[in-house]
């Protein structure tokens, strides 16, 4: 059951967040029709349009049955050593380490570890991905989704989602976010349209107000309250 509080404030200003919900999308499902479908009787002048990125990525083909994936010896070895989060698995999977190593190459992966380790030595945190980049940071490990249909699955991060973002304003008219959120570590703006202050957009949806589980909400809009 939804919890968080519709309206929240940044900077001294009211913003209200519109729950939009869809149907399961997958990737026979164009984004940017998906996304003016379900918004089209809904915007207003100055709404900004924010879409979890993990659907982005399903619409691309990059939510991937686990048994598509064979581990490598590198990630079979390489997966025990990430740190445990409380936020979710991340590459702490020899499957998502797997689609790490195939995103990013495997030489890159190598010195993401070798980097790790020794920020681990020094008490830094984050070293990994930062090395790593960001395709492998957005990779949600299988048994996380609250969907059912994609349990199964390791999901990439979303390809190009600047451009994609741009592409659905261009076709909308209103400014496009794709966020990688939870409810932990808050909310991470991927990619973004023009006329989109990714500041205020964390900021907003910083609680993770789509959250983690079923109830189809990937779509929310921002709205200010004036």
């Amino acid at each position: 059951m939804r919890i968080k509080e519709p309206v929240v404030q940044f900077e001294g200003k009211r913003f209200q967040r519109i729950w939009v919900k869809t149907h399961i999308i997958n990737d026979q499902d164009d984004i940017i029709n998906v996304v003016e479908k379900y918004t089209k009787d809904i915007l207003k002048d100055n709404d900004i349009i924010t879409i979890a990125e993990s659907v982005v990525a399903i619409t691309q083909g990059r939510a991937i049955p686990i048994t598509k994936i064979k581990p490598s010896l590198l990630a079979r070895i390489l997966w025990r050593f990430v740190r445990k989060v409380p936020y979710g698995i991340g590459l702490r999977s020899p499957f998502s380490m797997e689609c790490a190593i195939q995103e990013v190459g495997k030489g890159r992966i190598l010195l993401a570890a070798f980097v790790g380790a020794v920020g681990k030595f020094l008490g830094r945190r984050g070293d990994f991905y930062r090395v790593a980049g960001k395709q492998a940071a957005m990779i949600d490990a299988c048994h996380t989704s609250g969907v059912k249909d994609f349990y199964e699955c390791v999901i990439m991060g979303p390809k190009d989602p600047e451009i994609v973002a741009q592409k659905i304003k261009e076709r909308i008219h209103h400014p496009v976010a794709i966020v990688d959120a939870n409810d932990i570590s808050g909310c991470w703006v991927v990619g973004a349209s023009d006329g989109v202050e990714k500041k205020l957009v964390e900021a907003v949806m910083a609680d993770n107000p789509a959250g983690q589980d079923d109830s189809l909400t990937p779509i929310i809009i921002i709205r200010k309250i004036e």
